[in-house]
This record gives structure tokens, sequence and C-alpha cells, in this order.
């Protein structure tokens, strides 16, 4: 196990809400991420946890599409849209 050290940003109700944002199915995630449909829909419904390196991948679609993740208040992460530069 060992992975209760790390500090998780990604958590399955953030998952959910970063798809919510980019409207993407579990199956759009899950192709854009190389992560299987069946981890993230038992995930997200808080079945099982995820390794850092799934978390990563998750993280990473995402941000590629344009989410950032950012710490509020009690450490806690939000989803809000990367600034544009312009």
């Amino acid at each position: 196990m060992g992975q209760g050290d790390h500090c998780k940003i990604l958590t399955p109700a953030l998952c959910r809400a970063a798809r919510g944002y980019l409207d993407w199915t579990q199956m759009e995630l899950a192709d854009r991420s190389g992560v299987s449909r069946s981890t993230i829909r038992d995930y997200e419904g808080d079945r099982h946890d995820v390794h850092r390196a799934t978390e990563a991948q998750l993280r990473l679609a995402f941000e590629s599409a344009g989410v950032a993740f950012v710490r509020m208040q009690d450490d806690k992460f939000g989803v809000c849209p990367k600034s544009v530069e312009l």
C-alpha cells in the first residue's frame, strides 16, 4: 500500500467534476488518458483507490484539455479552466 503518504489531488468527486466541466463521458476520459473505463467507473464510484501513476494519467488528460486543479482552503482542490495568455 504506502500510497496514503502522498497528497492526492484527484479525488473521485473531483474526477467527476472535471469530466462534467469538459462534458466527457467515462469512455472519453478512458480514451484520452489510457486508463480503463472500468477503473474510472470504480474510482468515481468510490469502489477503490487508484495508484499514483493512474492518477497522474487522469490529471494529464484533464490538464491537456484545459482544466486546472487549484488548491482551496483546508488543502482541498477545485477545478477551473487554465488561464489563457494573450
